[in-house]
C-alpha cells in the first residue's frame, strides 16, 4: 500500500483498538465506540474528488486515510482451490462473457460499472460434475490448504494493539455462488444427497484450517460469510438451514469455544431474520454488514435478542445519500445500541456513489461527535 497522509486524526482514545473492539462486543465499559467502515463502490474512488486527488483506489488506503480503528482477519484456504481458469470466452457490443473463478459462464458490462453479474450457466449441475469438481479442485490436506505458521506470526504478532479474527468460510453462500441462486433451489429438491456434501465439504476444509491456525494464535473473533438472504427472506428453506447447515456451524463453534473465541460474525445481507435463531444456535451471534432496508432498522433485533445479538453496520446508506438532517436523526436512533454496546456502526454495506462526499464527511465528524467519547 502507498504511504497516505490521513485526512483526519485517529480519535482519541486511551484504550488500544484490541481492547475497545473486545470490551464493545462483550458489553463492557469502552473509552470510545470502535470506529470502522466497510469500503465503497468502485466507482466512489473515480468520482469523489478527495480520493481522485489523493490517489485512494482501494479500503486499505481509504481506511488509513480516514485513519479508522485497525481490525485485521487471518485466511486460510478453505474453498475451492485451485478455481476454474478465468477467461474470457466471448463478447457482445456492450458485454464480456467470462468464466470466472467458480466455473460460472457470466454476461458483465463492458464499461466495467458495478452491478451484479447476468449468469448464464453453472458448470456444476449433477452428482457426477460435483464429484469432478471435488476430485480435482476441492481436495483437503494439499500443499495449497497448508498455513505458512511463522510467515503468520510475524504479520500478526501476539503484541498487537488490534483485534484479530480467524475466517471459517461459507458452508452454503459459497455453493449458492457456484450453482447460482436457481441452481440452488433445483439442488435441493433434485440432489439432495449431492448438496448436502458439498456442504460437508465446505466443513471439513474449515476444520482443517482451524485445527492448524487456532493452538497459534489468540483470535478475538471469527468471521464468515453466507450471503443467502434477500429482502423476502433466505434463499433456501428454514428447515434445509437447521437441519443441514446448522449442524455445520455447530461443529465449527465447538473449535472456536474450545480456543477461548466467543465473538463470530457472518456477512448475510438480506433479511435474516427466519434463519437468525439458527445462526445463533449455530453459535454465530453477530452480523455485518447488517442491510437495514432489506432487513430492519438495527435496534429491532438488538432489542429482540438482547445479551445475544451483536451487529456491526446498520447505518442505512439510503439515509447518507440524504444529507446532513436524515443522516443526523438516523445517527440519533442508533445512539442507545451504542451506549448499551454489542453494536458497532457503519455504513450498511459498501458506500454507493450517490453520497456526496461532502455529506459523508459530515457523516464520519458527527459520528465522532456522538460516539467517539
Amino acid at each position: 500500500m502507498m504511504n497516505i497522509t490521513p485526512c483526519r486524526p485517529k480519535w482519541k482514545g486511551n484504550m488500544t483498538d484490541r481492547e475497545r473492539f473486545v470490551n464493545q462486543m462483550h458489553y463492557k465499559p469502552v473509552d470510545r465506540c470502535f470506529n470502522m467502515e466497510f469500503g465503497y463502490w468502485d466507482e466512489n474512488y473515480k468520482l469523489w474528488p478527495m480520493f481522485v486527488e489523493n490517489g485512494i483506489t482501494n479500503e486499505a488506503e481509504a481506511n488509513a486515510y480516514f485513519s479508522f480503528d485497525k481490525i485485521e482477519s487471518m485466511w486460510g484456504s478453505v474453498w475451492m482451490n485451485p478455481g476454474f481458469p478465468e477467461e474470457v470466452i466471448g463478447e457482445t457490443e456492450t458485454t464480456k462473457i467470462l468464466m470466472n473463478y467458480n466455473g460460472l459462464t457470466a454476461e458483465v458490462p463492458k464499461d466495467g460499472h458495478d452491478t451484479i453479474p447476468h449468469y448464464i450457466k453453472a458448470s456444476i449441475v449433477t452428482p457426477d460434475d460435483w464429484k469432478k469438481c471435488k476430485e480435482e479442485r476441492f481436495r483437503r490436506g494439499t500443499p495449497e490448504r497448508k498455513v505458512d505458521i511463522e510467515a503468520m506470526k510475524k504479520r500478526y504478532p501476539a503484541d498487537r494493539d488490534y483485534p484479530l479474527g480467524v475466517w471459517c468460510g461459507s458452508m452454503i453462500g459459497m455453493i449458492r455462488d457456484m450453482l447460482t441462486f436457481e441452481g440452488l433451489a433445483y439442488a435441493i429438491y433434485d440432489y439432495p444427497e449431492m448438496l448436502e456434501d458439498m456442504v460437508e465439504t465446505s466443513c471439513l476444509l474449515v476444520e482443517d484450517f482451524l485445527d492448524q491456525a487456532l493452538p497459534h494464535f489468540a483470535f478475538d473473533y471469527a468471521s464468515a460469510w453466507e450471503d443467502i438472504c434477500f429482502k423476502n427472506g433466505p434463499i433456501v428453506s428454514v428447515d434445509f438451514f437447521n437441519n443441514v447447515v446448522v449442524p455445520r456451524y455447530k461443529r465449527i463453534n465447538a473449535k472456536l469455544k474450545a480456543a477461548g473465541i466467543d465473538i463470530w460474525y457472518t456477512d448475510c445481507d438480506g433479511d435474516v431474520r427466519p434463519i437468525l435463531q439458527g445462526l445463533l444456535e449455530g453459535g454465530i451471534n453477530c452480523l455485518f454488514p447488517f442491510e437495514v432496508n432489506g432487513c430492519s432498522h438495527p435496534g429491532e433485533l438488538l432489542d429482540k435478542y438482547d445479551g445475544q445479538l451483536r451487529i456491526m453496520g446498520g447505518v442505512d446508506k439510503l439515509e447518507l445519500g440524504k444529507g446532513p438532517d436524515a443522516i443526523k436523526a438516523y445517527l440519533e436512533s442508533l445512539a442507545p445500541y451504542v451506549e448499551r454496546g454489542g453494536y458497532i456502526p457503519f455504513c450498511d454495506h459498501r458506500c454507493p456513489p450517490n453520497v456526496k462526499p461532502e455529506d459523508y464527511l459530515y457523516y464520519l465528524d458527527l459520528k465522532e461527535k456522538m460516539f467517539g467519547g
